[in-house]
């Protein structure tokens, strides 16, 4: 079995004088921090040493209350994919011949 080595996935394209940017971090080296606090404007940073995500209030300005729902949602699936990764961590580790079929 290979290793899967961590990775940058990044894509941008323009439909119809729209434009679109997407970023995928494939790697456990990505880095999360607050910036901003206390301040007026947080913003919610991920980054490794390929790339950045930034999150920040609307036209990084006063908080909204679409920046506090955001905020929320941001909550909410973070520990989504927490509990998802402690359950397939666990099972990997009681299963270990499952997770090198599921690497392959």
């Amino acid at each position: 079995m290979s290793e899967r080595k961590p990775y940058t996935y990044l894509t941008a394209s323009i439909d119809e004088g729209v434009a679109r940017l997407n970023v995928a971090f494939y790697t456990a080296d990505l880095q999360v921090m607050v910036l901003g606090v206390g301040k007026g404007r947080p913003t919610l940073n991920f980054y490794s040493a390929e790339g950045e995500l930034k999150i920040s209030t609307t036209g990084a300005g006063p908080v909204t209350a679409a920046d506090v729902a955001l905020a929320r949602k941001i909550t909410d699936a973070a520990a989504c994919y927490l509990a998802e990764c402690e359950r397939l961590h666990t099972q990997q580790s009681t299963h270990p011949d499952q997770a090198d079929e599921s690497a392959a």
